[in-house]
């Protein structure tokens, strides 16, 4: 089993600058991709975006593409959600999740395992 768990989420104000930290733990071989995610409540889930570990590719959604960028420490197992310009709609419940890799026509992710998640707060 995987275990993940996200960190660094807080109240900041349009502009601010996040990192977000989601540490595996466990059988960590048993996934290679892995996601954000973030939730409002009565609200969707939506991907902010994919990262496809074997294939080293990353995938942004629009609307946060050019602000947010993905990073990895391999070593400790550790993905990092680089949060920069951020606005009051980036308000969320941020989670990450882990899975394998599937072919649909275009490469996916299986998402298996998810983290609690971690909270971000923008304020104008």
């Amino acid at each position: 089993q995987v275990h993940l768990t996200e960190s660094g989420g807080a109240s900041v104000q349009t502009g601010g600058s996040l990192r977000l930290s989601c540490v595996a733990s466990g059988v960590t071989h048993d996934y290679d991709c892995m996601g954000w995610f973030r939730e409002v409540p009565g609200r969707e889930r939506h991907g902010v975006g994919a990262f496809y570990i074997g294939r080293n590719k990353t995938y942004y959604v629009n609307t946060v593409e050019g602000r947010f960028t993905f990073s990895r420490d391999a070593a400790a197992n550790i993905f990092f959600l680089h949060m920069t310009n951020l606005i009051p709609d980036d308000t969320a419940m941020y989670k990450c999740g882990a899975g394998t890799t599937k072919w649909v026509g275009f490469e996916t992710c299986d998402y298996r395992y998810w983290g609690q998640g971690t909270q971000v707060t923008v304020s104008s």
